[in-house]
C-alpha cells in the first residue's frame, strides 16, 4: 500500500506541476497573483520510502515541499525518523511544510529537524471540548475545580480572552452550551500556539533553541 501511494504521488506530482505551469500565464493575464505550488512527500513511517518519495518530488521541481501522511496515529518515535528522512532530501532554501501537526511537542521537534510551516485543527478541536493550552501544560476547563476560579486561562498569556474573562466564567459558558465558549477558547488556543511559534523563532535567532526544546518537552512529554 505504501509503495502504491509513493508511486501514485510521483505520477500526480508531474501531472499537477505541468498543469500548474501551463495555467500560470492565464492567471497573470487575468490580473491574478502568481501562486506557489508545493509538492507532497509520502511514504508512511518507512524511512527508505520517505527518502525515495522526497527525491522523486524534488526532481519534478516545486516552489516548496510538503510532508504528508504523518501524525495520523503513529507514535512520535515512529514519526520523527520518517520526517527526518524526508527533510534530508528537501532543499533547505525552499519552504518545508509538515501537514496536520500541531501539538506542542511535535511542533518543537519538527522545527528542530528543519520544518518551516504547519497546519492543524488541534487548537480549535481542543477548544470545542474545553481543553486549554497553557505554558504549564493543558487542562480540561469543564472540571468542577474551575467553577469559581477567578484566574485567567493562562496568567502568562497576553491574548484578549485571558485579559478579560476568568476560568470560572468561561467554564460556565461551556456548561450552559453557549457557542461563544468554543470561540473564545479557540482564540486563546490559537494565540498560545502562535506565541509558541514566535518563541521558537526568537530562540533560533538567539542560539538557544535546544534549551527551549528541552523546556517544551518537559511540559509536553
Amino acid at each position: 500500500m505504501l509503495r502504491a501511494a509513493v508511486d501514485r504521488t510521483a505520477v500526480w506530482a508531474t501531472r499537477a506541476r505541468d498543469a500548474f505551469l501551463e495555467g500560470a500565464p492565464a492567471r497573470l493575464d487575468q490580473g491574478g497573483f502568481e501562486q506557489a505550488q508545493l509538492g507532497i512527500v509520502q511514504g508512511g513511517v518507512d524511512a527508505a520510502l520517505r527518502t525515495e518519495s522526497a527525491r522523486r518530488t524534488v526532481a519534478v521541481g516545486f516552489d516548496g515541499y510538503a510532508v504528508g501522511g504523518l501524525s495520523v496515529g503513529e507514535r512520535r518515535d515512529e514519526m520523527l525518523p520518517a520526517l527526518a528522512a524526508a527533510l534530508a532530501e528537501l532543499p533547505a532554501d525552499q519552504p518545508r511544510y509538515l501537514m496536520g501537526v500541531g501539538d506542542p511537542a511535535s511542533l518543537v521537534e519538527a522545527v528542530g529537524l528543519g520544518v518551516d510551516m504547519f497546519d492543524c485543527v488541534l487548537p480549535t478541536r481542543h477548544a470545542r471540548h474545553g481543553t486549554v493550552l497553557t505554558d504549564e501544560g493543558r487542562f480540561n476547563l469543564p472540571s468542577a475545580r474551575f467553577a469559581r476560579d477567578p484566574a485567567p486561562l493562562d496568567p502568562h498569556c497576553p491574548c484578549p480572552v485571558c485579559a478579560r474573562w476568568s476560568r470560572g466564567y468561561l467554564r460556565h459558558l461551556l456548561a450552559v452550551g453557549e457557542p461563544g465558549a468554543a470561540r473564545l477558547l479557540s482564540v486563546h488556543n490559537l494565540g498560545w500556539t502562535l506565541r509558541l511559534v514566535e518563541r521558537m523563532g526568537a530562540a533560533i535567532r538567539a542560539g538557544r533553541f535546544q534549551a527551549l526544546r528541552r523546556e517544551i518537552l518537559a511540559i509536553w512529554p
